[in-house]
C-alpha cells in the first residue's frame, strides 16, 4: 500500500480540491469544504495543544455536525487513536468506552458530567470555546501498525465490544481511498450527491458511506431535529439515505397512505439486521432500483450488496444478502474452518484488508473470531452457483429447548413467510419446563390477522414440531434498540 496516501490523505485532497462548494448541510447553514478544511487545521492544533499524538487516544463525543466530524478527521491526521462515543450509552459502559483516552472532545450538546468522570484522566476540548484562530496544515501521521480507530458495538448484549483497526486497514478501506474504486464502487458513490446524515457519527457504516458522498464532491445533509422520514427524502434534495431495516418498514408504510416525494432518491441502502424477501421486493415497487440490501459487520465493514438488478436477472436472488463486495472475500466452512461446496449450510466466514485487528484489551474474545486470517461472522449461510450470499441464521443466536439447538433465524424465517405477516422475530428465554422456550413476535401486513394455530403450524410443518414457540404475539410495531436494530429484549416485556 506504500503507493496510496496514508489515511485521510485522499479525504484532504479532495476537499482542497474545491474548497467554495458545500460539504454539510444544515437549515441555513452550509459548511463548504475550504471551511471543513480550516476546522480540520484548527482542531489538529487545539488537540496537539492538549498532547494528542501518534498512538495517543481521542475520544470524540459530538453531535452530528461538520465540526464533530472535522475532529474525528483532525484527530485521525494526528496519528491518534480515536474513539466515537455513541450518544446513549449508559453511565456503567462510558469508563468501558473513554477511561483510558488522553484528551475528550465535546460539543456544547454532549458536554456532560458522566462522560469527563468516566474519562477522567483526559483533558478536555470543547469545540465551540477550545478552538484556536490560526491552525496547521494537516499532514496525516498515522504509522501503519498503530491503531486508527476503535468501533464500540452498542453494548445490548452486555458490555460493549471495541473493534480495533489500524491505520492500514483504514488505509486500505474501500470507501476512503477512490484509487481503488472498481466500476461497481462508482456506480453506488454516484448516488451520493446529496447524502442525508442522522444518528451518530460514532457509526462506522455511517462513517463509511459519508466517505462515497465527500470523495465523490457531494453533501452532507443533516435534517434539523430528528429525522422525519421519508418526508425529508423531498424536503432535503436526498439522493441518498443509510437506514436500518426498522426505519425501512416504517418508510414504506407511510408512502401507503401518504403522497410523498421521493423522486430525488438515487441510492437507499438498507442494512442493520435481515430484511424479509417480501419487504425487499414491496420497497423495489413502492422507490424503485434505488433500493439497495447491505449486509456488513462492524468488524469488517460492508460484505456484501443486493441490487434490484441483481433480482431482476437473478429471481432467487431476493432470498439472499448479495454479492460480496469490492475487496472482499467469502467462505463458508464447517466446523473445523474446512470449505464446504457451493449449496451447503455453515458458518460464513470473511477476509478483507480493512478488517480490525482486534477487539480493544480483549484477547480472548478475538481468538472466537479470528481464524488464519478469516473472521468468523458467527453467522449461518451458504453461497448459491451465482455467487449469492444466503444467511439462514446466527451461530449464537439461539434458543436451546430440552437440550437440543434451535437456530432462531430459520424460525423467523418461517413466520414471515405466512401471507398475514409483515415481520417476524423470535426470542429466546429461561424456561423452568425446558431449559429455554422461543417466543415469536409477528407484525401483521396491513389490513390481515395473523392466526397463531396457522402460524404454529407452518414452523411445525417446515422445521418441525420443536421448533414451534411457545408463543405467538402480534405486536404493532417492534420495539427499537439505540443501534436502530429491533430490540429483542424489549420485545420479551410484551408477552401476554
Amino acid at each position: 500500500m506504500s503507493h496510496e496516501p496514508v489515511f485521510p490523505q485522499a479525504l484532504l485532497d479532495e476537499l482542497a480540491r474545491d474548497p467554495a462548494a458545500p460539504a454539510f448541510e444544515r437549515g441555513a447553514r452550509v459548511t463548504t469544504r475550504g471551511e471543513v478544511l480550516d476546522l480540520v487545521r484548527r482542531t489538529i492544533r487545539a488537540l496537539r495543544e492538549a498532547g494528542a499524538g501518534p498512538g495517543r487516544g481521542v475520544a470524540v463525543a459530538t453531535g452530528v455536525t461538520a465540526d464533530g466530524f472535522a475532529a474525528l478527521i483532525a484527530a485521525q491526521v494526528l496519528g491518534c487513536r480515536v474513539v466515537g462515543v455513541r450518544p446513549g450509552l449508559p453511565a456503567a459502559h462510558l469508563p468501558h468506552v473513554v477511561g483510558d483516552v488522553d484528551v475528550l472532545v465535546v460539543d456544547a450538546t454532549t458536554d456532560a458530567p458522566s462522560l469527563r468522570e468516566a474519562a477522567s484522566a483526559a483533558r478536555v476540548v470543547v469545540l465551540e470555546h477550545d478552538l484556536p484562530a490560526e491552525g496547521e496544515e494537516p499532514a496525516p501521521a498515522g504509522r501503519s501498525d498503530d491503531v486508527a480507530v476503535v468501533t464500540f458495538t452498542s453494548g445490548s448484549t452486555g458490555v460493549p465490544k471495541g473493534a480495533a483497526f489500524t491505520y492500514a486497514a483504514m488505509t486500505a478501506n474501500w470507501a476512503w481511498q477512490p484509487a481503488r474504486w472498481t466500476g461497481r464502487t462508482r456506480a453506488l458513490a454516484a448516488g451520493y450527491g446529496r447524502f442525508l446524515l442522522f444518528g451518530t457519527l460514532a457509526s462506522a457504516v455511517m462513517f463509511e458511506h459519508l466517505a462515497l458522498c465527500l470523495l465523490t464532491g457531494g453533501t452532507a445533509v443533516i435534517p434539523e431535529g430528528a429525522p422525519d422520514l421519508p418526508r425529508d427524502f423531498g424536503r432535503l434534495r436526498a439522493t441518498a439515505c443509510l437506514l436500518t431495516v426498522p426505519r425501512l418498514h416504517h418508510v414504506l408504510d407511510v408512502l401507503r397512505t401518504e403522497e410523498v416525494d421521493v423522486s430525488t432518491l438515487r441510492v437507499l441502502l438498507v442494512a442493520g439486521s435481515p430484511l424479509a424477501p417480501h419487504r425487499f421486493a414491496e420497497a423495489v415497487g413502492v422507490l424503485g432500483d434505488v433500493v439497495h440490501q447491505a449486509y456488513g459487520q462492524t468488524e469488517a465493514g460492508m460484505l456484501s450488496l443486493l441490487t434490484a438488478e441483481d433480482v431482476r436477472k437473478h429471481p432467487g436472488a431476493v432470498e439472499s444478502v448479495g454479492r460480496p463486495w469490492v475487496g472482499v472475500e467469502v467462505r463458508v466452512v464447517d466446523e473445523d474452518g474446512a470449505e464446504l461446496p457451493v449449496g451447503v449450510t455453515g458458518e460464513v466466514v470473511v477476509r478483507t484488508a480493512n478488517a480490525l485487528l482486534g477487539y480493544w484489551h480483549e484477547p480472548e474474545r478475538t481468538a472466537e473470531i479470528m481464524r488464519d486470517g478469516w473472521i468468523r461472522t458467527r453467522d449461518l449461510g451458504h453461497l448459491d452457483e451465482d455467487g449469492f450470499l444466503h444467511l439462514t441464521g446466527r451461530a449464537r443466536d439461539v434458543v436451546i429447548v430440552n437440550a437440543v439447538v434451535h437456530y432462531v433465524g430459520p424460525i423467523e424465517k418461517a413466520l414471515a413467510s405466512h401471507p398475514d405477516v409483515d415481520q417476524a422475530y423470535v426470542v429466546g428465554a429461561p424456561d423452568e419446563r425446558t431449559g429455554e422456550a422461543a417466543h415469536a413476535f409477528v407484525v401483521a401486513r396491513a389490513g390481515a390477522s395473523p392466526d397463531e394455530e396457522e402460524l404454529r403450524a407452518l414452523v411445525a410443518a417446515e422445521l418441525g414440531p420443536d421448533a414451534v414457540p411457545a408463543t405467538v404475539t402480534t405486536v404493532a410495531a417492534v420495539p427499537i434498540a439505540p443501534s436502530g436494530k429491533p430490540d429483542k429484549k424489549a420485545l420479551l416485556a410484551l408477552r401476554p
